[in-house]
């Protein structure tokens, strides 16, 4: 079945033919990281940004020549970035244990670093709705060793998911039933949330899925949350929403695509544990896949949802 394909990709339901190309293969495009994370595009710029947070840096991939760069080092042992409504990197700071803003002047400011008066444990994965409102996840990775953020005890006691209004700069808890929250992503129409639980990493046959959440309609808070899939292979990490609704998310074994019933349509083979991935190019086509320790890419027959949380 899969032998329709190239060698970078597995055919599992006859769907995934109409979203991957028989002739395209995976490009590497850089590696040298020790756990690349968290890419985003700029499209003005026609570059990416990712990091590479053990190494303390985030690191560019120009379109224009191909070339990699430092983009910043330090940085706060970042991890997952977004672009907001006005083309501003929003990132997810495991040692600054806050959500920030890198302003148009390079200006780096905290849009939120604590709830209720204690301190986030390390912001993971970020996401920005058509309303300008910033989602972010919580997990304790970066305070769990001095390997990707800075050793210490959580103030909050749990790992949750929050929402800062766009308006206010108000913080609200949106899910606090999850035992490391990770990855997240809404549906096109972004009536549905979706959000990893990358729980196994600390507990004994531990979550290792995605749930599924309903948005209210004031478009502020969320309901639900059963299990959307659960990963076979590995851990479903970060990911994004294409325009027809599929999810492409990172795995163990590369990047599994699932259709918003919930199959599994096919997968993109990479060699290495894949950590998140982004839409980019000029026509948000290309997924850009960070591996372990490198940066990876391929065109697809899809692209990004309008507020794919990637543009």
């Amino acid at each position: 079945m899969g032998a329709w394909l190239s060698t970078g990709f597995e055919l599992i339901d006859e769907r995934f033919k109409k979203l991957a190309f028989p002739n395209v293969h995976v490009e590497k495009l850089y590696s040298g990281c020790r756990w690349a994370e968290g890419p985003a595009w700029f499209a003005a710029g026609r570059y990416l940004v990712w990091s590479d947070i053990p190494n303390d840096r985030m690191m560019r991939w120009d379109e224009t020549d191909g070339s990699v760069s430092v983009f910043r080092q330090p940085a706060m042992n970042s991890n997952g970035h977004t672009v907001d409504l006005e083309g501003r990197l929003v990132s997810c700071e495991h040692r600054g244990r806050c959500v920030s803003r890198t302003e148009h002047d390079g200006r780096r400011i905290a849009l939120a670093d604590s709830f209720e008066g204690k301190r986030f444990n390390s912001p993971n994965d970020v996401i920005v709705k058509s309303d300008g409102s910033v989602w972010f996840t919580d997990p304790s990775y970066g305070i769990d060793s001095d390997y990707e953020g800075d050793a210490s005890t959580s103030e909050i006691g749990a790992c949750n998911v929050y929402r800062l209004d766009s308006v206010s700069g108000h913080v609200t808890l949106v899910a606090g039933d999850f035992v490391q929250p990770n990855g997240l992503a809404f549906s096109p129409d972004e009536s549905f949330l979706y959000i990893a639980d990358t729980g196994a990493t600390h507990l004994a046959n531990g979550p290792h899925h995605v749930r599924r959440f309903k948005v209210s309609d004031d478009g502020a808070s969320i309901s639900g949350g059963e299990v959307f899939t659960i990963c076979a292979v590995g851990l479903y990490d970060g990911f994004r929403v294409d325009v027809h609704g599929n999810l492409w998310l990172s795995a163990g074994d590369g990047v599994h695509c699932h259709s918003s019933d919930g199959t599994l349509l096919g997968k993109i083979l990479i060699p290495e544990a894949v950590s998140n991935v982004c839409f980019g190019g000029p026509k948000l086509n290309r997924l850009f896949i960070c591996g372990t320790t490198s940066l990876y890419s391929v065109y697809l027959n899809t692209r990004a949802a309008p507020r794919g949380g990637c543009r």
